[in-house]
């Protein structure tokens, strides 16, 4: 060492000086390497592991990357200033609790039919509810309405929680409606849920060979469209005696559907009907009115007959010998013959100026619809209506029966115009007033189109036959 230092006092001061300066450069460089070795073998993690309270610095072009694997651990990432990603120690995984999953309410519903004699709280008790729910239930005024008043046969679905909890209830009112009472905690709510209701069309057709039933039958229509045909035309024919062999019928009507299940038939759209050569026609509006394919109201004032008769046993005949007396008496109306309790619709609308009875008149209703008509109905089984009550075309007025002077059962039905009797069946009867004119270029596009359908129709039916 003293050698090294006699030969370093020998050199020149800048030589000297230059050496200094290295050794002192090396010696710091040496120093500063063994303190990071040091740390790099004490401190750094365990690869996957991160220290507690410790930022990294991650590479800027893995931010992505990083940001992602993140998201899907759960860990937070922050930027720092220089817009590095800076990532936190993920939790210990020792306190780390994941939430339970919140399982939904699960309701076990079951149908139950309505036996004979149940009621509301037998068929509840079978469901294993209490009759605290029947009370509860039958306080809502649409449960109270419906509920009340079930029948052998309809079914009626309740559901439970699993505690055994009544939760809800749906009764079907017809195949459109049903009911449901929901139950939330102690709160019962009520509504009514509606399915959608689809429309298409249907044709029909027949020729009259024996009779109209029995051609409406074959025609596939049903009972309830045979007698809406019938009332429809029923101003301008007499289905009782103007029907004649080869007379014919084309109507166009409704079909209802819903969820693709047929329902029931609809309202007749349009029909044509030839009898005896004349072709009559009846269009439905907008209004729910049917008018002929011109506009011309099918309505009259007043009804042809006030009854769904099987025949005429007395015609209108000022000089008919009576069947009872033997001596000749003016027959100054019509008698219809029908079963015992056939309703008796009034003729138009009016008021009820008498309803009463006699020995002669039986059962028997007056009605005053204006000062020019009055109309009358005699031997009746039962009055439906009372004096001073003011009725409607069509109103059930009574029900036929054999009360009074009489051989047999009918209704003795009277048409008097200005106080004098006139034959009810052949009488001008007044005509409605025709389609509004403001409507009637909308109502002619739709008569000509529905008309053209039903044409169509028929040409195909009679090409398909033959």
């Amino acid at each position: 060492m003293g050698k090294f230092i006699t030969l370093f006092n020998l050199l020149p001061k800048f030589h000297r000086v230059t050496l200094g300066v290295l050794t002192c450069s090396l010696l710091f460089i040496a120093v500063f390497l063994s303190n990071d070795n040091r740390q790099d073998q004490g401190d750094t993690p365990i690869q996957g592991e991160y220290a507690l309270n410790t930022r990294y610095l991650v590479n800027i072009h893995d931010r992505n990357k990083s940001i992602i694997h993140d998201d899907q651990h759960n860990e937070s990432t922050l930027l720092n200033d220089s817009n590095e990603a800076l990532i936190q120690s993920p939790p210990d995984p020792i306190f780390t609790t994941a939430k339970p999953a919140i399982a939904s309410p699960q309701y076990h519903a079951k149908a139950f039919t309505v036996k004979k004699g149940d009621t509301l709280a037998a068929l509840f008790k079978r469901a294993g509810l209490t009759p605290k729910d029947v009370y509860d239930i039958t306080l809502l005024p649409k449960a109270r309405a419906n509920l009340l008043k079930i029948l052998p046969g309809e079914k009626i679905s309740i559901s439970k929680n699993d505690e055994g909890q009544f939760v809800q209830l749906q009764y079907p009112l017809d195949p459109i409606n049903t009911l449901t009472i929901n139950r939330n905690q102690m709160e019962y709510t009520e509504s009514i849920t509606s399915k959608k209701i689809e429309y298409g069309q249907s044709f029909a057709s027949a020729t009259i060979k024996t009779n109209f039933w029995n051609a409406g039958i074959d025609a596939s229509l049903t009972p309830n469209q045979i007698m809406q045909l019938a009332t429809l035309f029923g101003w301008d024919i007499d289905f009782a005696l103007d029907l004649r062999e080869g007379d014919h019928f084309s109507i166009l009507y409704e079909k209802e559907f819903t969820e693709g299940r047929f329902l029931k038939n609809g309202h007749i759209l349009a029909a044509e009907f030839v009898n005896q050569g004349e072709r009559y026609t009846a269009i439905r509006y907008t209004d729910g009115q049917y008018y002929s394919e011109e506009g011309r109201s099918m309505r009259k004032d007043f009804l042809r007959s006030p009854v769904d008769f099987k025949y005429v046993s007395s015609r209108f005949n000022p000089k008919r010998l009576h069947p009872v007396t033997g001596q000749i008496k003016a027959h100054r109306g019509v008698d219809y013959v029908a079963a015992v309790g056939t309703p008796i619709k009034a003729a138009g609308k009016g008021r009820v100026i008498k309803a009463s009875y006699n020995k002669y008149n039986g059962n028997y209703v007056f009605i005053k619809h204006n000062d020019t008509y009055t109309t009358k109905y005699l031997h009746l089984k039962k009055r439906k209506v009372k004096t001073g009550q003011t009725v409607k075309q069509g109103d059930i007025i009574g029900t036929l029966g054999a009360t009074g002077r009489i051989t047999g059962p009918h209704l003795h039905y009277e048409f008097i115009v200005n106080g004098v009797h006139r034959n009810p069946r052949t009488i001008d009867l007044p005509k409605s007033k025709p389609i509004a004119k403001q409507e009637k270029a909308q109502f002619l596009s739709l008569s000509k189109r529905v008309m053209a359908t039903l044409e169509q129709n028929k040409q195909i039916q009679l090409a398909y036959r033959e």
